[in-house]
């Protein structure tokens, strides 16, 4: 399987947060396939850990490079949310419901920046934004926003999730 390949996801099914992403028109996008050693979310007790996600749309990475040189930061908050997307994505292929997120408790997000960069807060934006869209009140979270030389693919961004689930 090759990189961008992924799993199929049809719906994301029936429910309270459902309704609320086809009411936000966000599709479910198909969770990416693994390029290395590691699944796309784990289970642990009450927790579900996502890896990072990368911003693919339709299996393809929308932009490259880094945020404040060859992708703009409101571009970056745009492939944030992506992100973000992509995180519940593998949250509800583990869970297959969401309406059994009880809050979403964290949320790191890796911008990779221009060294003159500094608005690594407002790019996450984009990912802490949707959640809240998603989740409501239970997507509010503790969040961390770091700069990074590179991330994998070039992509601009890629962000994390942890969950406490019912």
């Amino acid at each position: 399987m090759n990189v961008t390949e992924q799993s199929s996801a049809p719906t994301w099914g029936d429910g309270a947060v459902a309704a609320r992403l086809a009411a936000l028109g966000i599709d479910r996008p198909a969770v990416a396939a693994p390029v290395g050693s590691y699944v796309p979310a784990l289970r642990d007790g009450d927790l579900v850990l996502t890896s990072g996600q990368l911003p693919f749309v339709a299996g393809a990475l929308p932009a490259t490079g880094k945020v404040g040189a060859e992708v703009t930061p409101e571009r970056a908050q745009e492939l944030a949310r992506a992100c973000a997307v992509n995180a519940v994505a593998a949250v509800h292929e583990l869970l297959g419901d969401l309406d059994r997120v009880a809050q979403v408790l964290k949320v790191v997000g890796f911008v990779a920046s221009d060294p003159a960069f500094t608005g690594q807060p407002g790019v996450v934006n984009g990912a802490s934004d949707v959640l809240a869209e998603i989740f409501g009140e239970v997507g509010r979270h503790a969040r961390s926003a770091v700069g990074v030389a590179v991330l994998p693919m070039d992509a601009p961004v890629e962000v994390e999730i942890t969950v406490r689930v019912r």
